[in-house]
């Protein structure tokens, strides 16, 4: 908050304040205006934004709507969590792992490097301020952007030329409703409030979602001795986390340098046939398309196995088809199956809550909350809006976002001037008395 204490200490000393009325002064302690972009959210995302301005010497302004940086990460994540890639594919841009990080970080390494990542660049968001809308008003040509604080108290509105859209595809968890739910008489979790499965030792517990969340917390409560069955409702690619000791998605990317994605494509599923057998054996069936072809149409990630199909053929994990209904302590398959269980975990996903305050419908799909051109276009809207993290490419995606962004903004940050930009602001039809810096 340093930086709107140091805005709020220029408005008290400006001279124009002083002819301002009692209610004049009110309205200007709940509007503030930003010299440079508005970025909301503290995740990899807004992080890599703001560094590539602030190299650029492009003040900005962070709003994170939670108490620290990557909530995600830190608030929302189980505790065995590692990155699925090798970390040459994950580091922001700017600033690389350090040489002794392992191949894969864990949670708390990565977690470690955001923060020195965010003291490196001297990014300080202001924390506990959640953004409730965000419009652009065309009479003045800025974004006006409201947030309310830690109790839906100290409403504040702030007024910026740039707003980059940092919430990510990962803003809000999916829960899916079930016919009977409610009977169900256990625990029903979503797996960003799952930790570990100490709590669930000698259970049976029923994790719906086969991605690479659902795939992990399976083994994991396998680790603690609980008897997991997996919900696979849809066909789903697994592929080898590594192949020969080279991670999969980084031969990948090399191979699609040489050859053309189907080929590619052909040769994972080979070695994948080879390596973790036939998986329709098991019940889960891949998609008609290619795992890359795939990912690059739907944005759908293929499952990077690391242990759990093991598990399945040695029958530790039940694969069981999708649900019919809830009932107590049990539930029904499509197949007509019934079984008990203890608890149900979530492991259904998140998506974009961007819809809920943005009120803008050009850039962004009503539908689903990203952007509507797709990868590498999404990033730049129109009137000074961006988007960073919705490549569905990871954090590579949103490296690439955010050196795009910086450099652009740089453009208009270098034709405009206090003495050309300033008149407007005094003047035009939305701005009450603003904070200046």
């Amino acid at each position: 908050m340093d930086f709107l204490k140091e805005l709020e200490g220029k408005r008290v000393h400006d001279p124009l304040t002083h002819f301002q009325s009692k209610t004049d002064m009110a309205a200007a302690k709940r509007r503030i205006w930003v010299p440079g972009p508005v970025i909301v959210g503290a995740g990899p995302s807004g992080l890599a934004a703001a560094a590539c301005l602030k190299e650029k010497g492009i003040p900005s302004l962070i709003l994170e709507k939670t108490n620290c940086i990557s909530s995600l990460w830190q608030l929302k994540t189980y505790d065995r969590l590692r990155l699925h890639l090798p970390k040459q594919f994950c580091e922001l841009i700017l600033m690389p792992f350090p040489a002794d990080f392992p191949t894969y970080p864990t949670k708390q390494q990565f977690v470690r490097y955001l923060n020195a990542y965010a003291e490196r660049f001297d990014l300080k968001p202001a924390f506990n301020t959640r953004v409730v809308s965000a419009k652009y008003d065309s009479r003045c040509g800025l974004w006006l952007v409201k947030t309310l604080g830690l109790k839906n108290e100290e409403a504040i509105e702030y007024v910026c030329q740039w707003l980059i859209v940092a919430t990510g595809e990962n803003a809000e968890e999916v829960v899916p409703e079930f016919e009977g739910v409610r009977d169900f008489g256990g625990p029903i979790v979503h797996t960003s409030s799952y930790k570990s499965g100490e709590l669930f030792a000698g259970k049976k517990v029923l994790v719906v979602g086969c991605g690479n969340s659902g795939m992990e917390v399976c083994l994991d409560l396998c680790n603690y001795n609980a008897k997991p069955s997996l919900v696979v409702k849809n066909s789903v690619h697994i592929l080898p986390q590594e192949i020969l000791g080279i991670s999969t998605f980084g031969l990948s990317m090399w191979l699609l340098k040489w050859f053309p994605m189907r080929l590619v494509d052909r040769f994972l599923l080979l070695v994948s046939r080879v390596m973790l057998g036939d998986t329709a054996r098991f019940g889960i069936s891949r998609p008609h398309r290619g795992p890359l072809e795939l990912k690059s149409v739907s944005g759908k990630t293929p499952v990077l196995d690391i242990g759990t199909l093991a598990k399945i053929r040695s029958g530790h994990i039940k694969v069981c088809k999708a649900i019919k209904q809830v009932k107590h302590r049990s539930v029904e398959f499509i197949d007509g199956k019934v079984e008990c269980f203890d608890a149900i975990i979530l492991a259904t996903g998140y998506r974009s809550n961007v819809m809920s305050w943005l009120e803008e419908t050009s850039m962004f799909s009503e539908k689903d909350g990203l952007p509507r051109k797709a990868f590498p276009n999404g990033w730049k809207g129109e009137s000074g809006l961006y988007s960073v993290g919705f490549t569905q490419r990871g954090l590579l995606g949103a490296s690439l976002d955010a050196k795009r962004i910086a450099e652009d903004i740089e453009h208009r940050w270098k034709a405009d001037n206090a003495t050309h930009l300033m008149p407007r602001l005094v003047t035009c039809a939305c701005a009450s008395p603003l904070a200046q810096p």
